[in-house]
């Protein structure tokens, strides 16, 4: 497994402090968030899925704990928008650049707006997938808000 994807790439160039970590992903898993804590040994709030939703026609980017779901309501909400509708798996793939189950927040093919869950703020460390299935990257919760320029909102069901 190569641990230089695009999302490393991004996070290195814009000066981001992060450390990488493998696991065994399991593809079969219910959960990939919960199956990368698991294999992290870490709490499931501090290891966050990187989503891909659909606002008024505008793809975001939702980045929340693991052992949470995203409120539609909430997230049209936080993007000054009606209706917010997760996005088809094949097209989060196109957009992006990266498999289902290695998305990252950072390095996609095209900057989109991007909310953080807001409780994922009071954590020193979280993790979020790097780019690649069974590549996570551990880093501060404030340098991902910022190096996205992502809302912060609370986001979660």
């Amino acid at each position: 497994m190569s641990k230089v994807t695009p999302a490393t790439r991004a996070l290195t160039a814009g000066g981001i402090v992060f450390t990488v970590h493998s696991y065994d992903y399991d593809p079969d898993a219910a959960s990939i968030g919960l199956q990368a804590a698991s294999a992290l040994d870490e709490d499931p709030a501090r290891v966050l899925k990187t989503l891909m939703a659909v606002v008024d026609g505008k793809p975001i980017c939702v980045v929340v704990p693991s052992d949470r779901e995203v409120s539609m309501k909430k997230l049209a909400a936080a993007c000054d928008g009606k209706s917010a509708q997760m996005m088809k798996p094949a097209e989060a793939e196109r957009l992006t650049g990266f498999k289902v189950g290695g998305i990252s927040p950072f390095g996609q093919r095209r900057a989109v707006k991007t909310v953080i869950e807001k409780s994922a703020l009071g954590h020193d460390r979280v993790y979020v997938n790097g780019g690649q299935r069974g590549l996570q990257v551990r880093l501060s919760p404030r340098d991902v808000r910022d190096a996205l320029k992502a809302i912060a909102a609370d986001v979660i069901a």
